[in-house]
């Protein structure tokens, strides 16, 4: 028996030669079709960036051995951007902020995430949280699908590829692994691991880890926090590979923002001679040249103290700017909306999984992955509420007159709330596989996905501290509401959905020519299905709610509703709706080894993406009927064809790939003729192009250096003008994609000489466009990080090690993530003589050098 205690990463992984291994794909019944072969002579994975695939589409894979090198707790996600065709801007150097994805030019919305099968990406919105990840020492590798997913992915609303992470399996020996950690902006991780090794009469395995994180913001008040736990019992049956295996995790953030700032702050639009106006008009200086790259929310917020008195003495207004700098200006009690203890996102996420396989008779297999998944989530906000609210006032305006907010004995004032807009889920899934190899060059497989999601949207108002700082992080869902004068309580929002996929897939897998040619065709049938329940009423044709228990008017004639004391604002009650989308999408490949160590392959698939929850929470009264009228815009579907060539060798590994994608019924916000609103509606299409290139190299004349380097590139192409009214057109036909570099280029060198190991590496990305006119950019940058680790091989102690990682050792500055708009300058709009204001962009700002050392015992 062998016990072991590791600081901050796993021994890199033996490599069994001439074995064929499970290529890890998003669940069971994809493992058991598809495999990865471990040619004979393979050095170490070639740094655990690149592998040799056999699927007949483009997938990249990373593995432990690379994984163990990055910053410890760092996103698993950021440790992908070396991959070819992908691009993750993070938000800080240790990843507990998020970052953004970006994948052929698709965003993290269109991209599939999967742990052990499990779907991660939310319900509602698509939307990745890879802060929230598994901790890298537990993940085997993880694979990226660029373009397309795999035919039974549990999705319904991957249209840019796929990332499937897979777990490690129990060690079977006892082992106690553990890690401690200290870098820059006081930087401290622990991380506990302990398997059990083989025990019972069954030699069942198991392990249970934890970790937690905390350290400061780079730039700033705040910090950022993480828990963690995960853990899995593992249990082979018989001797056909046929296995039981139960897994959870649990992760828990809490976090306060970057504040996003701007480049330039733009004129307004001013119309010169003819239809004619100056786009180049000048503009002021934005955030960062005006405040430093520093700038961010402040570390105090001034509150009006509660006063009973007379006269304008006697009014307190939390949200007031009276002085100079407006809501810049930290004497301003107005400031507290930039006060860094309300920009939060505070998140409990958790999962329990299974994954099984059972051999039913000869060549026949079932696989079956059940799974369900808990979150509770927001991101911060506050408002300022007058004490004669109409909400607070309730269902008889005449008797309550309103509320004593702050305490002070009267209702004259206006009181600064928390706000926060929740998010609870409550999701279950399974994914089963029926798979029948009919010899050994040909396989049939039956696939069936449920992922069922109760998603509940509230936005329950609580208390605020002397100091500006809410009572509880989640407002008043878990107590302290604000009651009304009429006994309900103060909310923003209240909905809940459905989000219900029943998705059916079929694959043929077959070999010919002694295995030289390979041929893959499937398609998945997804029946997707939400449902809506407002329990607010809203404005006709907007997204805004209204929250109450006031009574409203007597319906008008087209049936919609007002309120005494706000005007003509017409209102629709509260509503149910259900939404279906289907399609059949195609996933065929072809691959043929014409030569020792050389494939090629093609690829065709079809993606789709179902309109989010948001979209579709915009009801309209139709003009002639008067019925209500949700958004009914079409899915997103992407048409994807691929043509790559591999080579794997003794000292070469090798891939290229060139693209294209067709993408139709893009969403946007954009005018409906007939309705005469705004709302977001299918506008058109964009074409994507692109090439991708990895190459890996272990000379033999440098013993143990490993050379590594991928390149990419993305043509993109809006195809139509987006319409602003009936007659009026945003010129958006001919640009880019925004947030999507032109090239990016990844490079990593790795060299080891006895027990020491140096890495450096570097990512370069070209300018990215922030604005769908293209009229504001990002500017290219390059970063460089490095690490150095000594693996201790004392007797008892192998697999213990010191490591040193070091970001951006360059200090570049750098802007990370994008919040793009429509135009950032004065504009000219397509049949109008009027002009367009600009809306600035903003950005976060990119990890200056940052330094972190672990410590990694095991025994």
């Amino acid at each position: 028996m062998k016990m072991n205690v590791l600081l901050g990463g796993v021994a890199l992984p033996v490599l069994a030669l001439a074995a064929i291994i499970p290529a890890f794909a998003q669940s069971t019944g994809t493992d058991a079709v598809e495999e990865t072969v471990i040619v004979t002579g393979q050095k170490s994975g070639k740094g655990g960036l690149i592998k040799p695939e056999t699927v007949t589409k483009t997938r990249s894979t990373v593995d432990q051995s690379y994984f163990k090198t990055q910053t410890a707790g760092q996103s698993v996600i950021q440790s992908l951007n070396l991959v070819p065709g992908f691009n993750f801007t993070n938000s800080d150097p240790y990843g507990s902020s998020g970052g953004n994805i970006r994948m052929r030019g698709f965003d993290g919305n269109r991209v599939s995430l999967t742990s052990d099968g499990v779907p991660l990406n939310d319900t509602g919105n698509y939307a990745l949280f890879t802060n929230q990840q598994l901790d890298s020492e537990i993940i085997a590798r993880a694979t990226v699908n660029v373009g397309t997913t795999d035919v039974d992915s549990p999705t319904a609303s991957a249209t840019g590829g796929s990332i499937n992470l897979n777990t490690r399996k129990p060690d079977q020996e006892f082992t106690v692994r553990a890690t401690g950690s200290a870098g820059d902006y006081d930087y401290g991780r622990g991380f506990l691991s302990l398997d059990s090794g083989a025990f019972g009469p069954w030699d069942t395995m198991a392990f249970l880890t934890g970790s937690y994180q905390k350290y400061d913001k780079f730039k700033g008040p705040g910090e950022l926090e993480k828990k963690q736990f995960n853990g899995r019992v593992y249990q082979d049956i018989g001797e056909n590979g046929d296995f039981v295996s139960f897994g959870f995790h649990y992760n828990e953030n809490r976090n306060a923002f970057y504040r996003n700032l701007t480049q330039l702050a733009p004129a307004a639009a001013v119309v010169v001679a003819g239809d004619l106006q100056n786009p180049n008009a000048p503009s002021l200086p934005g955030q960062t040249a005006t405040f430093g790259f520093g700038y961010d929310n402040f570390a105090s917020c001034t509150r009006d103290a509660p006063t009973n008195a007379v006269g304008p003495t006697g009014i307190d207004n939390d949200g007031s700017t009276t002085l100079a700098g407006g809501a810049e200006n930290i004497l301003n009690p107005g400031s507290c909306t930039n006060y860094f203890g309300l920009r939060i996102n505070p998140s409990n996420t958790g999962n329990f999984r299974a994954q099984s396989s059972f051999t039913l008779g000869s060549g026949v297999r079932l696989t079956v992955d059940p799974s369900f998944q808990y979150v509770l989530a927001n991101g911060g906000g506050t408002t300022v509420v007058s004490e004669t609210d109409q909400r607070l006032r309730g269902n008889n305006l005449i008797t309550n007159l309103g509320v004593d907010l702050n305490g002070d004995g009267d209702i004259r004032d206006s009181v600064r709330l928390y706000t926060p807009n929740n998010t609870n889920t409550y999701r279950y899934g399974v994914t089963a596989s029926l798979i029948w190899e009919i010899d050994d060059n040909n396989t049939l497989r039956a696939a069936y996905t449920l992922d069922y999601g109760r998603h509940r949207q509230t936005g329950e108002f609580s208390f605020l501290t002397g100091t500006g700082d809410p009572t509880d992080v989640f407002g008043g869902r878990n107590g302290g509401q604000i009651n009304t004068a009429d006994g309900n309580f103060l909310r923003g929002r209240d909905r809940f959905s459905i989000a219900r996929l029943n998705q059916l897939a079929i694959s043929y897998n077959g070999s010919f020519d002694e295995d030289r040619l390979k041929l893959a065709l499937g398609v998945r049938l997804p029946y997707f299905e939400r449902e809506l329940n407002q329990s607010c009423f809203s404005q006709n044709g907007t997204s805004t709610v209204l929250c109450t228990t006031e009574v409203p008017n007597a319906p008008l004639a087209n049936g919609n509703l007002t309120f005494p004391g706000r005007g003509t604002t017409q209102y629709i009650a509260p509503f149910s709706a259900n939404r279906k989308y289907d399609a059949i999408l195609p996933n065929v490949g072809v691959s043929y080894q014409f030569a020792e160590g050389h494939t090629i392959y093609a690829s065709f698939a079809q993606g789709l993406s179902a309109p989010r929850t948001d979209n579709l929470y915009t009801p309209i009264r139709n003009p002639v009927t008067f019925a209500i009228d949700l958004n009914n815009a079409d899915p997103e579907k992407t048409d994807t064809y691929d043509l790559g060539y591999r080579y794997y060798g003794e000292q070469v590994t090798a891939s290229a790939a060139v693209y294209t994608t067709k993408y139709t019924n893009r969403i946007v916000s954009a005018f409906d003729e007939v309705l005469g609103i705004n709302i977001d509606r299918n506008v058109g299409k964009v074409d994507l192009w692109g090439f991708d290139v990895a190459l890996a190299y272990q000379p033999d004349w440098a013993e143990g250096l490993t050379l590594y380097g991928s390149a990419s590139y993305i043509d993109s192409e809006l195809k139509d003008n987006v319409p602003l009214s009936a007659t009026t057109f945003l010129p958006t036909r001919g640009k880019k994609l925004v947030e999507t570099p032109d090239w990016t280029f990844g490079t990593r060198a790795e060299y080891t000489i006895d027990n020491l190991t140096f890495g450096l590496q570097g990512k370069y990305v070209s300018k990215r466009w922030s604005t769908d006119l293209n009229d504001e950019y990002a500017p290219a940058y390059f970063t460089m990080d490095a690490s150095v680790r000594y693996d201790i091989e004392t007797e008892g102690w192998t697999g213990s090690y010191i490591q040193l990682n070091a970001i951006n050792i360059f200090d570049r500055g750098y802007y990370g993530n994008i919040s793009s708009t429509n135009n950032a300058r004065p504009q000219d709009i397509i049949g109008s003589l009027a002009g367009r204001t600009g809306s600035a962009p903003t950005y976060s700002i990119g990890a200056p050098a940052t330094v972190q050392l672990s410590i990694g015992l095991q025994y």
